[in-house]
């Protein structure tokens, strides 16, 4: 068969094809691997706060570009929270340690701890909790707050003491203590300027005297039992500078609000989650005080919440970069590609038809056979050369013959087998006579 020669207008839109299809598939592969991954974070508080934290970091990781995306359910408080999280909705959640069901949660960071705080009013002589008797506390976010309140009462046996505790929204906690509804009031709350703030509005302003801070001095014995807290010292003058309120470190039980995220998330996922949430947090810090609060979660192998593996891939510094994750890969990829093209070509080259010589290939074949004929020493190897010539004379039926110089060439294909009929003939003769002579001798 004939060499197909085709027009060079359709080699250059073959080639041109191939370098679109590939460079199409090139830019598909990279953008898919590059697109952002979007993850689900329920969050939410009473005061909006930690919504308004989140939606400024969500903000961040948009605007920068990165890898990992937020989008934001808001929930009522930690309570809901806890429980979208425990119940597979969403894929992070932002949650205090001691609220809801925490055993699918892995910590990825600490945003903020929460401080337990006794506040009584001015000229209260209280000191302790196990002094309060036969008296209501007004508690701060009670919902949020019943595990505390169970641990309290469980601890200095407040039942028995006549404590009771009632639940108040803030704009309600100052005519509540004015009204002596509550002795005291139970707040839980990062320590910020902000939030200090809101506590001194519920008590009368007076230079010399101020808010008395009632101590939990079992805070050490709670945290044992109890590993979502752990005992705390408020610094002297937390409050109030001069004169300091309170007047020495007090006592007492704090806990953390966590951004936690599901077991079953990829490290590297959530790794990016973590560089790109600190990333943000640096830019944001002077717009929101309370990230300076933001810290790895505890990296012992029993700590309450355990990190997740990609956020302690990153705290740690030993995240695998691209090159350690895909290297192996990019380095066998081309042999393995390699292999696989020889296999293919091995199998197309057994399984393709076989192709007919072209007339000039096929004298270049008959051409080669007549040396072979002058060496032959015997007739059976003239015999394979005959059946040679007659195979590439059954191929050349098959090409067509058009104009005269495919007449031509067939014309010397038959007048080059004819020949080496001859030639085959006059060696045969030649063995012959050799042969006799080698028996008359």
């Amino acid at each position: 068969m004939d060499t197909i020669k085709l027009p060079a207008w359709l080699r250059i839109t073959l080639v041109a094809g191939a370098v679109l299809l590939i460079g199409g598939a090139s830019l598909f592969a990279y953008r898919w691997y590059t697109k952002p991954t979007t993850l689900t974070v329920a969050v939410g508080s009473f005061d909006g706060e930690a919504i308004k934290l989140v939606s400024a970091i969500a903000g961040k990781l948009t605007q920068s570009g990165a890898p990992v995306r937020l989008s934001m359910v808001q929930t009522a408080g930690p309570v809901e929270s806890a429980e979208q999280f425990a119940s597979g909705k969403v894929d992070l959640a932002v949650v205090r340690g001691d609220v809801g069901d925490l055993s699918q949660a892995q910590a990825v960071m600490v945003l903020a701890h929460a401080v337990a705080l006794l506040v009584a009013p001015p000229g209260t002589s209280v000191t302790d909790l196990i002094e309060l008797k036969r008296a209501a506390i007004g508690v701060i976010g009670g919902e949020t707050n019943r595990k505390l309140i169970k641990v309290l009462t469980d601890e200095y046996d407040l039942a028995r003491a006549g404590v009771t505790f009632k639940d108040l929204v803030p704009a309600d906690a100052r005519r509540a203590l004015e009204a002596k509804e509550v002795r005291a009031i139970l707040v839980v709350m990062p320590l910020t300027e902000k939030y200090l703030s809101l506590l001194r509005g519920l008590f009368p302003q007076n230079p010399r005297s101020g808010p008395v801070m009632i101590a939990i001095e079992s805070a050490g014995a709670i945290a044992e039992k109890e590993r979502a807290y752990e005992s705390f010292d408020v610094p002297k003058g937390t409050v109030r500078g001069a004169p300091p309120i309170p007047p020495d470190d007090l006592t007492t039980v704090r806990s953390s609000y966590y951004l936690v995220a599901q077991k079953k998330l990829d490290a590297d996922l959530i790794g990016d989650l973590t560089e790109s949430v600190m990333k943000a947090r640096r830019d944001l810090l002077a717009e929101l005080p309370i990230l300076a609060q933001v810290t790895a979660p505890d990296s012992e192998a029993d700590a309450y919440l355990p990190r997740h593996p990609g956020a302690a891939a990153f705290y740690d510094g030993t995240r695998e970069s691209f090159l350690d994750k895909w290297g192996n890969a990019i380095f066998l990829a081309p042999m393995i590609a390699g292999a696989l093209v020889s296999v293919l070509a091995a199998t197309w080259k057994f399984l393709r038809p076989v192709e007919l010589k072209t007339r000039q290939e096929a004298l270049d074949a008959l051409y080669a056979l007549g040396p072979r004929i002058r060496e032959a020493l015997q007739g059976s190897e003239l015999d394979e050369i005959e059946h040679e010539i007659d195979r590439v004379l059954r191929s050349q039926r098959s090409n067509a013959v058009e104009g005269d110089n495919g007449e031509r060439d067939a014309t010397a294909v038959n007048v080059a087998a004819h020949r080496l009929e001859n030639l085959i003939h006059d060696r045969r003769i030649f063995l012959a006579s050799h042969q006799a002579g080698s028996f008359g001798a």
